[in-house]
């Protein structure tokens, strides 16, 4: 079964996600722990990876019953097909929390530019990796068309 890309309402990541997993769907909501200030106080808060967006594993035939979940909004669509994420691209999001690795932000792909993860010790090798300073380096998920920028 592929992988394909929700996208949601904006701020209800996590809440699809879990609705979608009560209704036995297989689902991917990566998050990364962000510390925010508020004027009295400070708070370790999970933020979504991926911003309006949640990976949904379904046969093709069920993509539809997606909707029935409040929040959920249309599959993103790549060349005219909808958008489908491979599986070792799972794993290595997956695997970003649990890795200790410090996601600091996500950017969309510009145009023109190729990036990759090639001996950064990450299980997806597609390409290779075009800048790295100190302890940053960026990362490119191709049919999700992000760069994720981490702190090593």
């Amino acid at each position: 079964m592929p992988w394909y890309v929700l996208i949601t309402k904006p701020k209800s990541e996590k809440k699809v996600a879990q609705k979608l997993q009560e209704r036995g769907i297989e689902v991917c909501c990566p998050v990364r722990t962000e510390l925010r200030q508020w004027s009295d106080r400070k708070k370790k808060v999970e933020v979504p990876l991926l911003p309006s967006m949640v990976l949904v594993k379904l046969e093709d035939k069920d993509r539809p019953l997606v909707f029935e979940t409040y929040g959920a909004v249309r599959y993103l669509f790549w060349l005219g097909k909808p958008a489908v994420v491979s599986e070792i691209e799972i794993e290595t999001l997956m695997d970003l929390k649990s890795s200790g690795i410090k996601v600091e932000r996500v950017e969309a792909l510009k145009p023109g530019s190729k990036i990759d993860l090639k001996g950064m010790g990450f299980q997806l090798e597609e390409g290779t990796v075009k800048y790295v300073s100190g302890k940053q380096c960026w990362v490119v998920l191709d049919n999700l068309g992000y760069v994720i920028k981490l702190q090593i």
